[in-house]
């Protein structure tokens, strides 16, 4: 690798508050800029030889505008916005960072589950507007929440994020099993399920598996249906993996409790997306893709890049 190779950040955007672009400048001549659209992105990454992207896609037809490019670093676990047939043609390694926002993902997990079942947005309201104040007792609910312990707490995709949550929930004393896409068992103390029984029987499911084949549109409505009224649904993987218009029919006829949701199959989301049209707000916890940012997972989304690039190509 040059002694200060040109280095490139097409989409800094989500993490440039946390004023750590200035250690780059220790690896080369750093440039970052806080997004890049299609048009633009030639002309910003002619010259570069490390070119760093999150969302960005760079196709093959990019790729071949960019002869000096070596190396190809995503700020992010997924790298599905690269197209790699291209890169290996050129013998550019494609560099992610893996298992940074684990536990930031899971603690957004366990807290979406508690804001929804615990029904908190409906009750932070009953304050606000003064419901309480005007209530005849020192305590108000509108329906009552139960305690995770003893309740079977259902995990799809039992990678590091799903281990982890795992972990929480039995921290909790709810029961864990797991559901695979791809029939694997894993070397966990929990039980794997098929899906019939998975979806029948669990109190909370929480999704942390890829978007694959296997896995969209694993969640239709009459999966949905499968699961009982009192169960909670938690997306924190992908968009896809739930087909959105079929839960807000789920949770307008009451097939389960309640869901949360991070992620969505456009991100951001258009002013006519399925969910917004739910009867019942309090019942779909709706948060913008947050999961995976909190500090921590940036600031190691930043090392870990910063390691990739020391690598070399």
């Amino acid at each position: 690798m040059p002694a200060a190779p040109t280095i490139i950040f097409l989409d800094a955007g989500t993490v440039d508050d946390l004023s750590a672009f200035e250690k780059f400048r220790e690896l080369g001549d750093f440039t970052a800029y806080a997004r890049t659209t299609p048009d633009e992105l030639v002309e910003r990454a002619t010259g570069a030889e490390v070119v760093i992207t999150n969302k960005v896609r760079l196709t093959a037809e990019t790729i071949a505008k960019l002869p000096e490019l070596k190396l190809i670093c995503v700020a992010a676990t997924g790298t599905n916005n690269i197209d790699k047939q291209a890169t290996e043609q050129r013998g550019i390694p494609v560099r992610n960072v893996a298992g940074y926002s684990t536990d930031s993902v899971a603690q957004l997990t366990l807290t979406a589950y508690f804001t929804v079942a615990m029904d908190l947005l409906h009750l932070n309201r009953e304050v606000y507007n003064g419901n309480y104040s005007r209530a005849q007792d020192f305590t108000l609910w509108r329906h009552p929440y139960y305690e995770l312990s003893g309740k079977r707490y259902g995990i799809i995709g039992m990678g590091t994020i799903g281990r982890r949550v795992a972990e929480l929930a039995t921290a909790y004393g709810a029961e864990v099993v797991y559901f695979s896409a791809r029939g694997h068992d894993h070397d966990v103390p929990y039980p794997r399920l098929e899906l019939a029984e998975f979806l029948a029987s669990c109190d909370v499911v929480s999704i942390h598996c890829a978007l694959t084949d296997q896995t969209r549109g694993l969640l239709d409505l009459k999966r949905l249906r499968q699961m009982k009224p009192t169960t909670y649904l938690i997306n924190v993987a992908r968009g896809g993996i739930v087909v959105e218009a079929d839960l807000v029919t789920a949770l307008n006829e009451g097939a389960i409790a309640g869901a949360a949701v991070d992620v969505f199959t456009e991100e951001p989301i258009s002013d006519d997306h399925p969910y917004l049209s739910v009867n019942n707000q309090e019942k779909l916890l709706l948060t913008p893709h947050v999961g995976w940012a909190s500090v921590e997972a940036r600031t190691r989304l930043i090392e870990g890049i910063m390691d990739n690039i020391r690598q070399g190509y």
